[in-house]
């Protein structure tokens, strides 16, 4: 049975276009420059605009519509809209030219003609008020979105406000291209994030109030990057004092490749003397439990209003009777509390007011008690048929009652992109399977190329650097874009996909840097992609005990309460062959992923599990991995959104995994800030790189870092790491991309080896700052994943594995003397050194193999420079336990080192190291310290 809500949502809840064709007017289109006389003027200019195939020097594009372009956007309102040409022929296809004609029709009867010119201007922009409707003389936030219809760095944009209304510099906000909300009349003091000298901005932008407080002037604005919602404008405590219909408008200027200005957009605000702006509180739980009654209550909020007396009415019948609910009614608050709700149901709800100048009933909103069926949209869950647009429909119809969750029950669905939206929550029953379809969404539109750098290591590649305010080039392609995606969402606040049913990129995503290079039906690489989103989980059904690993069933297990093992892991939700990303996150705040199993049936396709690019607020718990090809869990910042972004507080628990690279890695793009993570109980199975990895190569500053601290929940166990090629890698590199940055290549000698290699000039060294690694016991110490061991889950030591020690390794430019034709800069902040500082390795117990020959103590591994960041990059190091190099306030206590084989390397060996603490440590056999330039071992 159909859902009866559809049919109500499309009579209740749809605004009709505010132009009919009955009348032969004319809708929105962004290429409508304006209407003068009867002639229809169509905006002609260019801007640059690239897509993954573009050639580089062939990006300058003419915003000149083609036919198919200006029909398909004016006929998103309503149909009955073609060209003809200045003969009165229908015209179908090329570009629309000055002396055609728009036609009118409606129900098969031509309405009007409109002589068409073109004109020089921009493209029109999209004005929007988040709440059109409002009460009279209520307060609250008034929150205007605009959007211009083209790029441009340096854009001006102008925004009106209506005559009896003005904003106060004191309690107005800005967000400009998602970078963050800050006062407007504190703009000028945002950070523009961490770049080099070579970026043209200092400012965010600027901002001019009218005298009046209707105008707002935003000059300086490098509108290139595109977020979604180009400015966010949210008025504090506004208020309408007259009702009516009151109109706000804008425009915009561009700069680059030549001055444009766009015709005004216009967005209205309705002031009504009833109360118009009831709302439905969304759900936002921190776990979507499937609890019983979840769906039984809900909450509903209003302007605070003066009145003798309310009531909250609802309806089931799609408002043809109303009855009075028994609801707690806050009137002071403006909040009422629902309970007890008839199961499966459509509620429609409004508020009666009695007494006072509002009184009367209210607005309609809406919400269905319970979890409505994908099948019930009309999606078969057979498996024989792409359910995307289906599937986009039910998405969008529940975010347009308001949120709720869509059920997915026993089937398979097949899906290309899913758009996810705000307060829409997505939950898959045990027998629930969505897999991916090829011919996914194409990477978004650009203002540059990404073709000068899309992946790679070369320390002699200029690409990175070639426009030092390409944002593309900055960070590998799979970063760069975010529509090619299974599941995509931007700018979407309180999203859940939860459950313990199956998704599976089903052989589909790509996990290659060069996805570029396929045909385009072949180019998502990840499953799920979230720009600038909050409020984030993905995950099975939510289990309080803690998740860990039995060696001898090679399976993982909940904790029982006493200290018993449960092996049922079917509340876990199951994901595999994700394409490059699982999840790639970026600047997307409050998110929580837990009780997921990965590749439990298949684990190929498989690349990084969780990308956490510029995000804060992370929570990661009882995950599990049974293989994969790179980082299993990896906060960083980089500059894909156009602008960096620091991150911070992640805590990150119960993590278990074999990984071809690190199951714990921070980096290595480290474009801003990282700081306050703690991580507890993990279980490295196998790892090809590193157990536990921290690189800062971008300027980035990495501080506040804890390892099995019980700073997430009282520790259950010791960490493990087993055939990791180095149990940990900290380490320093002057990779440098950020926005701004300038590389030239050197020659240099270093250790009497010559280097012939980029050196980043304008940039920051990054710092490592306050890392403490504590309980953690550590064996079988060679690159033992059973990444691509189709037959053997891991193969046995044999001496061919690499191998290399715990690695603490800061960074130094090379010396002058040392520079062939000298070092000709200086960094900005004058430190060509960067130490890793405060680093503490407590109760550690390493078991390595050993081995090697007294000649390995002569070792000398190189400084980590561009584009060679990794522990490979060192090779052999002299010393078997840790080896540090500029390094500061190291402390190593309470802890045991050992090895299988005598080893004749020094048992730690200290480089250009600063306060070095030794205390109550167990060493094999003689424990010997190699040392240079050292100072302060106690």
């Amino acid at each position: 049975m159909k859902l009866i809500f559809l049919n109500i949502i499309a009579a209740t809840f749809f605004v009709p276009a505010t132009i009919s064709a009955q009348k032969a007017s004319v809708p929105y289109s962004r290429y409508i420059n304006g209407l003068s006389n009867d002639t229809l003027y169509i905006a002609t200019g260019t801007t640059y605009l690239f897509d993954v195939d573009t050639p580089e020097n062939e990006g300058l594009k003419s915003t000149t519509p083609t036919v198919r372009d200006l029909v398909s956007d004016l006929s998103r309102q309503a149909p009955g809209y073609s060209i003809l040409t200045p003969a009165g022929v229908p015209k179908k296809e090329g570009l629309i030219v000055t002396g055609d004609r728009l036609l009118v029709r409606s129900k098969g009867r031509s309405l009007k003609q409109y002589p068409i010119a073109l004109r020089r201007g921009a493209l029109k922009g999209i004005l929007e008020i988040e709440q059109p409707r409002r009460t009279v003389g209520s307060q609250g936030d008034l929150v205007i979105n605009y959007t211009v219809g083209q790029r441009s760095p340096n854009a001006t944009i102008v925004i009106t406000l209506p005559a009896d209304f003005k904003a106060d510099p004191g309690n107005t906000f800005i967000n400009i291209i998602g970078r963050g909300e800050v006062l407007l009349q504190k703009l000028e003091q945002q950070s523009i994030g961490r770049t080099g000298s070579n970026y043209s901005y200092n400012k965010t932008g600027h901002v001019q109030f009218s005298k009046d407080g209707k105008q707002i002037t935003l000059t300086g604005l490098d509108l290139r990057p595109s977020n979604g919602v180009d400015i966010k404008i949210t008025i504090r405590g506004a208020g309408f004092s007259k009702t009516g219909v009151h109109g706000f408008t804008a425009y915009y200027t561009t700069r680059e490749p030549e001055i444009l200005r766009s015709p005004e957009s216009n967005a209205l605000v309705t002031v009504t003397q009833a109360i118009s702006d009831l709302q439905r509180v969304p759900d936002s739980s921190t776990y979507q439990a499937d609890m019983p009654d979840r769906y039984s209550y809900t909450t509903l909020k209003w302007p605070r209003v003066s009145a003798s007396r309310m009531i909250i009415q609802q309806s089931t019948n799609g408002g043809k009777s109303w009855t009075t609910s028994d609801a707690s009614i806050d009137m002071r608050n403006g909040i009422g509390q629902l309970k007890g709700l008839q199961p499966g149901k459509l509620h429609l709800f409004r508020i009666l007011v009695s007494g006072g100048k509002h009184q009367g009933a209210s607005n309609v909103v809406s919400f269905f008690s319970g979890k409505p069926d994908i099948k019930q949209f009309g999606v078969s869950g057979k498996g024989d048929t792409d359910d995307t647009e289906k599937i986009n429909a039910a998405i969008d119809s529940i975010y347009r009652l308001g949120g709720g969750t869509l059920l997915f029950t026993t089937g398979t669905y097949n899906v290309r992109t899913v758009h996810l939206k705000s307060n829409v929550w997505l939950y898959l029953e045990k027998d629930a399977t969505i897999q991916a379809l090829k011919g996914g969404d194409a990477p978004e539109l650009t203002w540059f190329s990404s073709k000068k750098y899309r992946s790679g290591l070369s320390p002699t590649d200029m690409g990175p650097y070639a426009h030092p305010e390409n944002w593309l080039t900055k960070q590998d392609v799979g970063h760069a874009y975010f529509r090619n995606a299974m599941f995509t969402a931007v700018r979407e606040d309180n999203i859940k996909i939860t459950g313990n049913g199956y998704i599976t990129g089903n052989g589909n995503l790509v996990t290659s840097d060069k996805v570029m290079d396929n045909k385009p039906d072949n180019r998502n690489d990840k499953m799920f992609s979230l720009k600038l989103c909050s409020r984030i989980e993905i995950g099975g059904i939510y289990r309080k005990e803690d998740l860990w690993y039995d060696s001898t069933s090679d399976a993982p297990y909940f904790i029982t309460p006493n200290k018993g093992r449960d092996f049922n892991t079917d509340n876990m939700l199951k994901i595999d062959r994700a394409g490059h990303f699982v999840l790639l996150a970026t600047g997307t705040d409050g998110i929580n992923v837990h009780d997921t199993y990965f590749a439990k049936d298949n684990s190929s396709n498989a690349r990084d599990i969780y990308d956490f690019m510029a995000c804060n607020d992370v929570y990661v718990r009882n995950i599990y991995s049974k293989v994969s090809s790179d980082d299993i869990v990896k906060p960083g910042s980089d500059c894909s959104l156009g602008f960096t972004r620091p991150a911070k507080n992640y805590k990150i628990r119960n993590v278990i995994g074999d990984t071809n690279c690190n199951l714990f890695q921070i980096g290595s793009e480290t474009a801003d800030d990282i700081t306050n993570i703690c991580v507890d109980n993990i279980y490295v199975l196998g790892a090809n790189k590193a157990g536990f990895s921290i690189s800062t190569n971008d300027g980035g500053l990495v501080r506040n870092i804890h390892l099995n601290c019980g700073e997430t929940g009282p520790l259950h166990s010791r960490s493990k790491m087993f055939r990791t090629h180095t149990p940990f890698f900290i380490s320093i590199s002057n990779r440098g991309r950020v926005l701004g940055a300038e590389a030239r290549l050197f020659k240099f000698t270093e250790n009497g080896t010559s280097r012939n290699e980029l050196l980043v000039t304008n940039v920051n060294i990054g710092r490592v700052e306050n890392i403490t690694l504590n309980g953690i016991d550590i064996s079988e110490v060679y690159a033992g994943s059973s990444y691509g061991k189709a037959n053997k889950r891991w193969p046995e030591f044999d001496g061919s594995q690499r191998m290399a020690s715990p690695i603490v390794a800061g960074y130094a430019l090379p010396a002058t003397n040392n520079v062939e034709g000298g070092l000709p800069f200086r960094l900005p902040n004058g430190i060509h050194t960067g130490y890793i500082t405060n680093i503490s390795f407590n109760d550690i117990h390493l078991l390595v193999k050993g081995g090697h020959p007294v000649s390995d103590t002569a070792a000398n591994p190189p400084e980590l420079g561009v584009g060679q960041y990794n522990v490979s990059n060192l090779k052999t190091q002299p010393s078997w336990g840790i080896w540090a190099k500029h390094v500061k306030d190291l402390a190593i206590t309470n802890s045991t080192f050992d090895y299988e084989q005598p080893d004749h390397r020094y048992w730690l060996f200290l480089n250009d190291a600063k306060n070095i603490r030794l205390v109550n440590n167990r060493v094999a056999g003689t424990p010997t310290i190699g040392q240079r330039e050292t100072t302060g071992l106690q």
